[in-house]
């Protein structure tokens, strides 16, 4: 299957985020509560497919978190301890780029956690992700997959990009060579954490403007389909001529010339 064209994926995605708009606001309007996590290889396309859901929604209901590397206070904690404050509230969406499972990913293959560590995290995180569904979080979790030359690319790409050289982190860059072990890896969390009241979604990332556009369907596919007409907005014409700004205090600057 050949790569989508850019044209062709805006004309595609344009009808998935009017849906997403759609499910936010039933999401809103109900006080549902939707957790989704994105895991997946360095540059697989995490942060593409959450931009791509959260682009035009509105920001008062639906969250990015992107959590830095711990702080010794935090390294100090219960491990999920750090994730339980960024949990949605009701009426509120979560996306995670990266989450919980990074004991099982990366802190598993650089070494940054201890097979004692890891063992109790896969005995763990079932157990935690049961108590967020129980008490009624709709919970989705994806793995994002690219090949190692498709990765390469990329990683050649951030290199070369000013604009994107700030993606290429030096843990990037010590795991170019551990690509096989971080598919065990990932083949033991799978093993240990897809089960049937959280299970796992796999999405091929080879090409990320349609592995975005399948990430959209799945999500969308599986939430309630349960439409809230959006509130009737009356405009009334204007009572008077419409006014022009007026500065007295402090004026605009200079516009922009290109």
């Amino acid at each position: 299957m050949s790569n989508l064209k850019r044209r062709e994926y805006a004309d595609l995605l344009k009808p998935l985020q009017q849906e997403l708009e759609v499910a936010a606001r039933w999401v809103e309007a109900t006080g549902a509560r939707v957790l989704v996590l994105f895991e997946g290889r360095d540059a697989a396309g995490k942060g593409g497919a959450i931009h791509a859901i959260a682009e035009k929604l509105n920001l008062r209901h639906c969250r990015v978190v992107a959590l830095p590397r711990p702080t010794a206070e935090e390294a100090g904690q219960w491990y999920f301890q750090r994730y339980v404050a960024h949990l949605p509230t009701a009426g509120e969406i979560v996306l995670f780029d990266r989450s919980w499972y990074n004991r099982a990913g990366v802190e598993k293959v650089m070494g940054f956690a201890d097979e004692r560590q890891v063992a109790q995290f896969l005995d763990q995180a079932p157990v935690f992700e049961k108590l967020l569904v129980d008490d009624g979080v709709l919970l989705f979790k994806y793995w994002l997959a690219c090949d190692q030359d498709e990765q390469e690319k990329r990683f050649a790409e951030r290199r070369d990009d000013p604009l994107k050289r700030w993606k290429l982190s030096p843990i990037d860059l010590a795991a170019r060579d551990k690509y096989e072990a971080y598919t065990k890896a990932r083949e033991a969390m799978l093993a240990a954490t897809h089960l049937p009241h959280a299970p796992w979604t796999v999405v091929e990332f080879d090409d990320q403007k349609r592995g975005r556009l399948t990430v959209i369907r799945d999500l969308l596919d599986r939430l309630p389909d349960r439409e809230v007409p959006p509130e009737p907005v009356e405009l009334k014409p204007l009572a008077k001529k419409g006014r022009k700004e007026t500065y007295r205090t402090v004026k605009p600057i200079a516009p922009f010339k290109g």
